[in-house]
């Protein structure tokens, strides 16, 4: 069954229940919407924008786009860029796309220019729709983008000339389905992960494996009709969307909370009686403080619903979980592990009731299997540290248009994921480190490599070299190890006011000047950096922490 047929069969069954309401906190004043707006709680300027849609409506504007892109000559298996932050029109678009026979192409908000010309040229997109943030970074790359690439503005505020209107343009599409046969073993969708360069490469995945997201959430969290997902990460990330799948599955509702202010999530758990909602760990670790801090006094709202927080995209701290359920102990809880290979979270979960295991990333999801390896591929024995490889039906087709690259981390069917881990006599996987150099902050992925480029342009920079170092709220910063030109004065504040260019999440939060230490054949050592700054000693503390 592929997955455009659950949202048809939501809109049969549940078709006048809210399937999705949009809640932005920061938007005090009303503006031109085309779908139901009201406010929250009473009428007022000070209540925060909220929208809602029902299955039907859902449905009905999935359809249009998908008619709309078949008019437009879209066929089969030809590829749709969602370029949106989370809205209520974005999961739509994406299922508009679905239903065309399309593949949906989700882009990283957060991607420059640069990145996103990249990854449009890369996934070989025919159309791109973009919000109104995005304006500026879609002219930058207009004189390279493809000249086959339709534009299509999705905003309030007055399209601009280079592009067409979501809205006007989808208004007189059919509502129908488009009648389109698509089979579980069809294209689906392509999302984005690091390559070696720190370039995303393309994870292009079937309806199967999304079919199935939606089945190991709903196995992992029991999600029924009556729970509520409140939904904070940014769509086009696997851990928000499959996550969200479990709900889907049922025809329960999600609320998309722009903004990640901690009274602002426990102001929506309370309004809209929110019963599950996934957090990254400085989310969490903000609504404990200002809980502690007394900003937020946890008797003035209805939380009694809430009966599930899970957590996933980097390692949890055991002390965060411990303080969590001291201030919410009827909580379940769940640590979820996957990567966009393997179709987001799920391939590997703790488990609710697996409390005690706090600080393992689990046992096999729903329909997966692991096994850790050695370099020669034989598995390791328990205990002992090797490569974490996963196996089951969410695994990717391929790395689109990279068949180099899928042959490294696909054999077998097993899919390698580069993580470093380690069985305990129980079952219980522990990651312990990462085979790749990948900088996790905050549930982002940073990639060295970019960092190090960027900063390498600096007049005053000889040689540079970036690593993590622990942190107690983000998981993870960037640390820049930069070794200064001879004779010249560099100071941290030159090579801040430097990296302004970068998004902010990439920024550097240390700088350390020092010699940068290399191999005989020119690599960066950065096991010895790591060790040099302590690093090791600081990821020891945590995990005892």
């Amino acid at each position: 069954m592929p997955i455009t047929e659950i949202l048809e069969r939501n809109a049969r069954e549940f078709g006048e229940d809210i399937a999705l309401v949009e809640l932005n906190p920061e938007v005090r004043e009303t503006k031109r919407v085309t779908w139901r707006e009201y406010e929250l709680i009473e009428p007022s300027r000070t209540a925060p924008y909220r929208r809602e849609i029902s299955w039907r409506v859902f449905d009905e504007k999935a359809n249009r786009f998908a008619n709309l892109l078949r008019s437009r000559g879209i066929k089969r298996g030809q590829k749709v860029a969602v370029l949106l932050t989370n809205c209520l029109e974005w999961l739509p678009i994406y299922f508009g796309a679905l239903k065309s026979g399309a593949v949906a192409v989700p882009l990283n908000f957060r991607y420059t220019a640069e990145e996103i010309l990249y990854c449009l040229k890369l996934a070989e997109a025919d159309v791109l729709v973009f919000g109104p943030e995005f304006i500026g970074r879609i002219e930058e790359t207009a004189p390279d983008l493809p000249e086959r690439l339709a534009l299509i503005y999705c905003g309030a505020e007055t399209c601009p000339s280079f592009a067409e209107s979501y809205s006007e343009i989808t208004a007189n599409s059919s509502s129908a389905a488009p009648g389109v046969a698509i089979t579980d073993d069809d294209d689906a969708a392509i999302y984005f992960s690091s390559g070696t360069t720190g370039f995303p490469k393309a994870i292009l995945h079937a309806h199967r494996a999304l079919v199935h997201a939606c089945e190991t959430e709903r196995a992992h969290h029991g999600q029924t009709r009556d729970d509520i997902f409140l939904c904070i990460p940014p769509l086009y990330h696997t851990g928000a969307k499959m996550h969200w799948f479990g709900s889907f599955l049922v025809g329960g509702k999600a609320v998309l909370l722009k903004g990640t202010d901690p009274k602002s999530v426990i102001e929506a758990v309370s309004a809209e009686g929110c019963t599950i909602v996934w957090l990254l760990v400085p989310w969490a670790q903000d609504i404990l403080l200002a809980i502690e801090r007394g900003e937020i006094a946890v008797a003035d709202y209805a939380l009694s619903q809430w009966r599930l927080m899970h957590i996933g995209a980097q390692p949890v701290p055991q002390s965060l979980i411990h303080r969590w359920l001291g201030v919410f102990p009827n909580h379940k809880y769940d640590t979820n592990y996957g990567l966009s290979e393997s179709t987001g979270p799920g391939c590997v979960h703790l488990g609710i009731g697996n409390v005690h295991k706090v600080g393992a990333i689990g046992v096999p999801g729903y329909g997966w299997e692991t096994k850790i390896v050695a370099e020669d591929g034989v598995p390791v024995p328990e205990g002992d540290v090797g490569e974490l490889c996963v196996r089951g039906p969410g695994v990717m087709l391929e790395y689109f248009r990279n068949p180099e690259a899928t042959a490294e981390s696909l054999k077998n069917g097993w899919l390698h994921t580069g993580d470093m881990a380690r069985r305990d006599e129980d079952g219980f996987i522990f990651l312990v480190d990462r085979k790749k150099d990948v900088i996790i902050s905050g549930g982002e992925n940073i990639y060295p490599v970019q960092i190090e480029n960027f900063l390498s342009r600096h007049p005053a920079v000889r040689d540079v070299a970036v690593i993590g170092i622990p942190d107690g709220r983000l998981g993870e910063i960037s640390c820049a190890v930069i070794e200064a030109k001879p004779g010249t004065a560099l100071t941290a504040d030159e090579i801040e006011l430097f990296c302004r260019e970068l998004p902010r999440y990439k920024r550097p939060r240390r700088v350390i000047f020092a010699p940068v230490p290399r191999n005989a054949t020119g690599k960066i050592e950065k096991p010895k950096l790591r060790h040099m700054y302590g690093v090791d000693e600081l990821v020891a503390a945590q995990n005892e922490s």
